[in-house]
C-alpha cells in the first residue's frame, strides 16, 4: 500500500478498507462489460420493430467502439492527474445515462446515441479501474490484479449477454427491463465510489487538455507482448458479439433468444475459468498457450457450420473462450507489471485502445460483409482469418523485444 493511501485511510475512517475497495473496483469492471454485452441479444428485436438492416446494426456496433476509442484517446490518462475516483464516477454517470437512453428508446437513432455514450463511459471506466486495481490490490501483487481484471471483464461480457437473453424471453417488457436493472446496479456502484479511498495524489495543476495515451520507452517490450495477446483475443470477442447471436439459433435449431446468449456466455465463462485454472503461467506462456487454444477453438467452431452441429459449435465456443481468457490474462499481466506508477492510467488506456481496435474493426467489417456473403460464409471467412492471426501471435511471442507498429502508433 502506498504512503498516501495509508495516510488517507488513517485520517478518513469513512473510506472503504483496501480489500473491499479492490472488490468494488473489480465489480465496476464486471458491470461495465456486462452492460456493454447486454444489448447484443436485443438487436434482432430492434431491427424487427424499426425495420432496419444488418449494415445499420453494424453502425450501431461501430458507435460503441467509436465512443470507447474516443474516451481512451482523449481522457484515458486523466485519472493519473485527477485521481481514480472522479473518473470512475464520471464513467458510471455516463453509463447510467446510456442505460436510460436504451430504456426510453423510440427509434434506431436512440440506440445509436445510447451505444456512443456507453462506449465513452466504458473507455473512461476501464482505464481508471485498471489502474486502481493495481494500486488497491492488498498485497501489491500485479499478477493478481491483472487476473482479477481479466476475469471480471470476461465474466461481464458472458453474463451480460446471457442475462439479457433470459430477460428478453421471460421479462414483461424485454426492451426495458434489462436496462432498468442495470440502472439500479450502476446507482449502487456510484454510491460505493463515494467511499473509495483515492490511491492517487491529485496534482496541484492537473493538465486537463485532451492527450493521447502514451507508452514510455521502457514499457514498449512488454506492451508489444500485451498487444499481440489482446489483438488475438479481442478480435474473436468482437466476431462473436457481432455474429454469434444471429448464427447460434440456426445451429442450435431453436428460435429462442437464449441461443445467442448461451453462445456468448460459453465464450465469456470459459474465458474467466481458463484464467483461474492457468493463473500460474508467465505472461509470455499465457499469451502463447491462449493463442493456440484460440486457433483450435475457432477451427472447431467453423467446422460446426457445415456439419450443422450445435454441440460442436458450443464446444468450439468453450475452447475459444478459454483461449481468449488465457491470452488476455497474459496481455494484462504483462502490462500491469510494467506500467510506471505515475503513468498507469495512460499505459492501460493505450492497452485498451489496442483491445477496442481489435474488437471493433473485424466486427464492423464482418457486419458489412453479411449482407453480401450471408452470415455462415462470413463467419467461416473471418473465423479462418482469426485462426491465422492467433497462430501468428503464438509464433510471435518469441520475438517481442522490438515494439510493434501498433505500439509505435500509440506512442507517437
Amino acid at each position: 500500500m502506498n504512503r498516501y493511501l495509508q495516510i488517507q485511510l488513517a485520517h478518513e475512517p469513512n473510506r472503504l478498507a483496501v480489500r473491499p475497495a479492490f472488490t468494488l473496483v473489480a465489480g465496476i469492471v464486471l458491470l461495465a462489460l456486462l452492460a456493454s454485452a447486454a444489448p447484443s441479444p436485443l438487436y434482432a428485436d430492434y431491427a424487427a420493430r424499426w425495420h432496419f438492416s444488418t449494415p445499420v446494426l453494424t453502425v450501431v456496433f461501430a458507435a460503441y467502439a467509436l465512443g470507447a476509442l474516443t474516451a481512451l484517446l482523449l481522457v484515458g490518462r486523466l485519472s493519473d492527474d485527477l485521481g481514480r475516483r472522479p473518473l470512475l464516477a464520471a464513467g458510471l454517470a455516463a453509463l447510467l445515462g446510456a442505460m436510460l437512453l436504451f430504456a426510453l428508446a423510440r427509434s434506431v437513432e436512440w440506440i445509436l446515441a445510447a451505444r456512443l455514450v456507453q462506449g465513452l463511459a466504458t473507455g473512461t471506466i476501464l482505464s481508471a479501474a485498471g489502474a486502481a486495481l493495481l494500486e488497491l490490490e492488498p498485497g501489491r501483487d500485479t499478477g493478481r490484479a491483472g487476473l482479477v481484471n481479466g476475469v471480471s471483464a470476461a465474466f461481464g461480457i458472458g453474463t451480460g449477454a446471457l442475462a439479457a437473453s433470459v430477460l428478453v424471453q421471460d421479462a414483461p417488457d424485454p426492451l426495458v427491463t434489462p436496462f432498468v436493472l442495470l440502472c439500479a446496479l450502476i446507482v449502487f456502484a456510484l454510491g460505493g465510489v463515494a467511499f473509495l479511498p483515492e490511491p492517487v495524489t491529485r496534482k496541484a495543476r492537473p493538465d486537463l487538455r485532451p492527450q493521447r495515451p502514451a507508452v514510455p520507452a521502457e514499457v514498449r517490450g512488454p506492451f508489444a507482448l500485451a498487444s499481440a495477446g489482446v489483438v488475438a483475443s479481442w478480435s474473436i470477442a468482437g466476431l462473436y458479439l457481432a455474429l454469434a447471436p444471429s448464427l447460434a439459433p440456426t445451429l442450435l435449431h431453436t428460435p429462442s433468444h437464449l441461443a445467442g446468449g448461451v453462445s456468448v456466455f460459453a465464450l465469456g465463462a470459459s474465458a474467466g475459468l481458463g484464467q483461474v485454472a492457468l493463473r500460474g503461467l508467465t505472461p509470455r506462456q499465457a499469451t502463447a498457450a491462449g493463442a493456440l487454444a484460440l486457433a483450435a477453438g475457432m477451427a472447431v467452431t467453423v467446422a460446426a457450420i457445415p456439419s450443422d452441429s450445435g454441440a460442436l459449435f458450443l464446444a468450439g465456443s468453450v475452447i475459444t473462450g478459454a483461449g481468449w481468457g488465457v491470452a488476455f490474462m497474459g496481455a494484462i499481466r504483462s502490462i500491469s507489471a510494467a506500467a510506471p506508477a505515475q503513468q498507469r492510467a495512460g499505459v492501460i488506456a493505450a492497452f485498451y485502445l489496442v483491445a477496442y481496435l481489435a474488437l471493433s474493426v473485424p466486427a464492423v467489417i464482418a457486419g458489412l460483409a453479411v449482407s453480401g456473403l450471408g452470415i455462415e460464409s462470413t463467419f467461416r471467412i473471418f473465423g479462418a482469418a482469426v485462426i491465422a492471426l492467433a497462430l501468428l501471435t503464438a509464433a510471435g511471442t518469441r520475438h517481442t523485444a522490438r515494439p510493434t507498429r501498433v505500439v509505435q502508433a500509440c506512442t507517437k
